[in-house]
């Protein structure tokens, strides 16, 4: 059996997105894995009034091409969307890597200089504080769009 049988890559609108897919892609078709996207599409709260920060038509493009990649590649791969605050978001892709009872998560790192992290830590941080299972930080591609 083996290691990894079931992966859970996290999406979002950055270009980034796509060396996480790729990887849980290449990595599913090499342990012959089961893989399962999630997007969280992300509100923001304003004072009294809850802001969305991505459309649902550009939400489902965003899940619906990862999946898309992943199925080009023959691997088994289905697809969530969730909402959530974008103070939710980490333990959103958490909650949904232990419903899927994942061995593996894939994210994206989003780079930022140390003073951004320190007032808005990045949500691969977040996941890898509130999770046991494996984390793997796909690189960003060089030629990304």
């Amino acid at each position: 059996m083996s290691v990894f049988q079931r992966i859970l890559v996290a999406v979002d609108p950055s270009p980034a997105r796509r060396s996480a897919v790729r990887l849980a892609g290449e990595l599913a078709q090499l342990t012959n894995a089961e893989v399962r996207v999630v997007h969280v599409i992300a509100s923001a709260a304003s004072a009294a009034t809850i802001v969305p920060l991505e459309e649902d038509t550009e939400a489902k493009a965003v899940l619906d091409e990862a999946l898309a990649a992943l199925r080009d590649r023959d691997v088994k791969a289905e697809g969530t969307l969730l909402r959530g605050l974008t103070t939710q978001v980490a333990t959103a892709i958490s909650e949904t890597a232990e419903e899927f009872d994942a061995d593996l998560i894939v994210l994206s790192p989003h780079h930022r200089s140390a003073a951004q992290a320190l007032f808005d830590p990045r949500v691969s941080d977040a996941v890898a504080h509130r999770t046991h299972t494996a984390i793997l930080l796909a690189p960003e591609s060089q030629d990304q769009d």
